[in-house]
């Protein structure tokens, strides 16, 4: 199956410095076997975020991982881009991702990511750090099948 990464960084985007998170996002989908091209990387911005993430759902990618975005700075909008495109809120997801983040480091809770459905796509939105998406990718790997089979009108 297909599968998209978005990071969203201004400074990424304008090559400030280089995207650290969206290859541990890209490497953990193709080692469970998914396709996915390298990460796009798009500036902060609810408006950015939107029209990355319609455009990996046209491209057909079943699951949608982004990067960044997702916290309480000014230029923090990933889960307000997101809001745009998803039909359907999955809230479960981003519960266990910020309760099992919160073992590991306090500032998980400070995410305000959310998780949905788009389509026939699932959309996650992990944290900008390389050690928060290596943390929340085993869990929305697990889930993903199983939202994907759903979607194509699959038994629960």
């Amino acid at each position: 199956m297909r599968a998209a990464v978005v990071t969203v960084s201004d400074r990424s985007s304008s090559g400030a410095r280089p995207d650290a998170s969206g290859p541990v996002a890209v490497e953990a989908l193709r080692e469970a076997g998914w396709s996915c091209d390298d990460a796009v990387v798009v500036p902060d911005g609810a408006d950015s975020v939107a029209a990355a993430l319609r455009a990996a759902e046209d491209a057909g990618a079943r699951l949608i991982v982004t990067s960044g975005g997702t916290g309480v700075g000014p230029r923090d909008s990933t889960p307000e881009g997101t809001r745009q495109v998803i039909e359907r809120e999955l809230p479960g997801i981003m519960e266990e991702l910020r309760r099992a983040g919160a073992s590991d480091t306090p500032m998980a809770l400070l995410t305000r990511g959310v998780a949905g459905v788009a389509g026939r796509a699932l959309v996650v939105n992990l944290p900008g750090s390389p050690r928060g998406v290596a943390s929340g990718m085993p869990l929305v790997l697990q889930l993903a099948g199983h939202v994907i089979s759903q979607l194509d009108g699959g038994d629960h």
